[in-house]
Parts: structure tokens; C-alpha cells; sequence
């Protein structure tokens, strides 16, 4: 029987991977929560790589 507090291993994705998930979420057909859940990926995890992208984009400061 698991642990109930047990978590995930924490995967890692290619940089190519998150700029493709970026680029569904500025087109914004689908929130950020429901591309996430669409690909089995937490809000969480998604909102940093949004983030950064429209830092390095020059659109928004840190």
C-alpha cells in the first residue's frame, strides 16, 4: 500500500517541450490550468515557463 503523502519523481523536460506548451498558452484558445491538465502537467510547473518566456520575449520585467 502507498504512502498517502507520496509524491511523483520529478520529470524534466526538454526545452523544446516547454516552448511548445508556451506557445498553446499565449495563443489562448485554452487556459493555462487546462493545457496543463491536457498534458498532465501541474499550473504550477506551466506558469514559470509562461513567465519567463514573455520576460525573454521583452513584453513584461521579472
Amino acid at each position: 500500500m502507498e504512502s498517502i503523502g507520496k509524491k511523483k519523481p520529478r520529470r524534466s523536460f526538454t526545452p523544446e517541450f516547454k516552448a511548445e506548451i508556451v506557445e498553446l498558452c499565449r495563443r489562448g484558445n485554452r487556459s493555462v490550468g487546462q493545457i496543463a491538465k491536457d498534458f498532465d502537467l501541474t499550473e504550477t510547473a506551466v506558469r514559470p515557463w509562461v513567465d519567463q518566456a514573455e520576460v525573454d520575449a521583452g513584453e513584461r520585467d521579472r
